[in-house]
């Protein structure tokens, strides 16, 4: 690999859900600032909507296209060697252009593909600086859309991926404050039962495709067995009964 500059930098940069409108201007900023930007495909290749986002913002030939095992969840030992090659790749990009910008949907500190490339690079690249740039989560996006309101007063705000399993999702439905679940697609026969079942179907809605041409935002209440997309999005509200202000 090529002699690691002494301003080594790697940035994270969270285009948000999909909407190009919803990349921040420090986040366009840190693109176009940056040497080469790089996007995470999975291994079938298709385009993905950090890609096709951060194509608004700066030219085909910047871009590079890095694959990691996004879709593996079952065999530990391939999502781990598809994260060292990926490591290995950005590594040999800083160290020949010094700046090296990766783009991750969302937040690149919540739940992102950010957090273990930038474990990884920190090991094989020494005196590397890394930052990142926040971005627009779905959760955010999904309640301007749908009305929904995430906080009020002292309510708590819990986040749990259903990739963790329905009974996590379950605990979080029996307490208090609003609830929001992510990667919840292919479990969404699952969670329309939780909703039932602890009462909080009524105003609780979910999302897909956010700011794209196939979005989809609708009640919980039309979940059905039938799968969703992915990466959908639901908010349970938290009970709110004490009127204006009623949880100050």
């Amino acid at each position: 690999m090529p002699d690691v500059m002494s301003d080594s930098r790697l940035i994270g940069v969270g285009v948000g859900p999909g909407d190009p409108e919803l990349v921040t201007v420090k986040g366009v900023n840190a693109l176009r600032a940056a040497e080469i930007v790089v996007v995470p495909v999975m291994d079938t290749g298709e385009r993905g909507r950090a890609e096709a986002t951060v194509l608004h913002y700066v030219p085909q030939e910047k871009v590079v296209r890095v694959v990691f095992a996004l879709n593996e969840r079952s065999d530990r030992a391939r999502r781990e060697a598809a994260w060292d090659a990926a490591g290995e790749r950005v590594a040999e990009l800083i160290g020949r252009h010094g700046s090296v910008a990766f783009a991750t949907i969302g937040d690149p500190n919540v739940y992102s593909t950010f957090t273990y490339l930038a474990q990884t690079i920190v090991e094989l690249v020494p005196g590397v600086v890394v930052e990142t740039v926040p971005g627009i989560t779905a959760m955010q996006d999904l309640a301007a859309r749908s009305g929904a309101v995430l906080t009020e007063g002292t309510e708590p705000l819990t986040l749990v991926p259903v990739t963790a399993g329905s009974a996590v999702l379950k605990d979080a439905l029996a307490g208090p404050g609003t609830v929001v679940a992510y990667k919840f697609g292919r479990h969404a026969a699952e969670v329309a039962e939780a909703l039932r079942e602890t009462g909080r179907i009524g105003d609780a809605v979910w999302g897909a495709s956010l700011g794209l041409p196939e979005q989809s935002v609708r009640p919980a209440a039309d979940l059905g067995s039938e799968p969703l997309p992915y990466l959908s999005t639901l908010i349970a509200p938290a009970r709110r009964d004490g009127g204006r202000g009623g949880k100050l």
